[in-house]
């Protein structure tokens, strides 16, 4: 008899449920909104996890009792304080496997690194880094909440930062950048007191979705646009370093994965990241997430039932995930 597995991606703009069989093979898919208690509550979570846990099931034909393992990614569980509330939202759904829930982080590890361990640093709306160790025993993580501590950077930071170079050009303490005339155009400001003022006075919304905008003004040559990613690339290693650290990773060989749309930006993002990353840890390799994190959410149900995955398996997993792949 064949064993299936629930995994579940809960993020803070959407959900997404998965179920496969132990070969790997797709056949529940369910997609929602957002499930962060931080935007919609513990309410919010429950019924998100609800919806498309529902629709994975019935996508598959199968009934929650034929579930053998769930893993469930679930972004804003960060604290030990919070493990109590978002494993009763997932008891809601009546499930009899053995189950784990994770910071959503993990899941680009599990998804990505070949051996299922090392660092994962997530770079999109948002950031975050945490890491495990070979044996599971250590979790390594940063605080994952953004300017306020101190870390950088995702969507939100570089165009903070964006922000913060527009205005120093404005007060003539830095050059001027042609990120000032793209910036002034993507919110339909008159000049850049305007925009200033309109972004400061919450008339105008200048936020992550403006980061592709930054790139595209680095890659014709302009210095403060370079310096900004430059920057950005930074941060995001610093937040590697700094798992690498806690986890005592210096002399090893291991995975850092890349997860989120930011990298996107190509070399000029992840090169610095690579410098800042290896000149504490010079065997840490570089890996960008090219599935969906979902994934990582299957292999840790399949962890949980007590199966293991093969390399073949991970394979059929990795293949495009999307309703019309799933399999009646």
């Amino acid at each position: 008899m064949k064993r299936y597995y629930l995994g579940v991606d809960v993020g803070a703009t959407k959900t997404h449920a998965l179920i496969a069989a132990e070969n790997g093979q797709v056949i529940g898919f369910g997609e929602g909104g957002p499930g962060n208690h931080e935007v919609v509550g513990y309410e919010g979570l429950t019924k998100v996890l609800c919806d498309v846990t529902s629709q994975a099931l019935t996508t598959a034909g199968l009934h929650k009792d034929q579930i053998a393992g769930a893993g469930f990614g679930v972004a804003g569980y960060d604290w030990p304080s919070e493990r109590e509330p978002t494993l009763r939202a997932i008891e809601s759904l009546g499930l009899q496997a053995p189950l784990e829930a994770v910071n959503d982080t993990i899941l680009g590890l599990l998804a990505g690194a070949s051996e299922g361990w090392g660092v994962a640093v997530v770079s999109g709306t948002g950031c975050n880094c945490r890491g495990w160790d070979k044996d599971r025993r250590r979790e390594g993580r940063v605080v994952g909440r953004s300017l306020p501590v101190g870390e950088g950077a995702g969507g939100a930071e570089l165009i903070a930062k964006v922000l913060e170079v527009i205005a120093h050009e404005w007060t003539r303490r830095s050059p001027p950048t042609q990120l000032t005339p793209v910036m002034i155009h993507h919110v339909g400001a008159r000049d850049l007191t305007d925009l200033l003022e309109g972004v400061l006075e919450e008339r105008y919304t200048l936020d992550a979705s403006a980061a592709p905008l930054v790139f595209q003004v680095a890659a014709t040559g302009d210095p403060v646009a370079n310096e900004v990613i430059r920057w950005a690339g930074c941060e995001l290693g610093e937040l590697a370093k700094a798992v690498i650290r806690q986890l005592q990773f210096e002399p090893l060989a291991f995975d850092v994965v890349l997860a989120g749309s930011m990298y996107n930006g190509g070399p000029l993002l992840i090169e610095p990241m690579r410098q800042t990353i290896h000149a504490l840890a010079p065997g840490a390799r570089l890996v960008r997430l090219t599935v969906p994190p979902v994934l990582g959410a299957v292999a840790l149900a399949m962890e949980q039932g007590g199966f293991k995955l093969t390399p073949l398996i991970r394979e059929t997993l990795a293949q495009p995930v999307t309703p019309e792949r799933v399999i009646i």
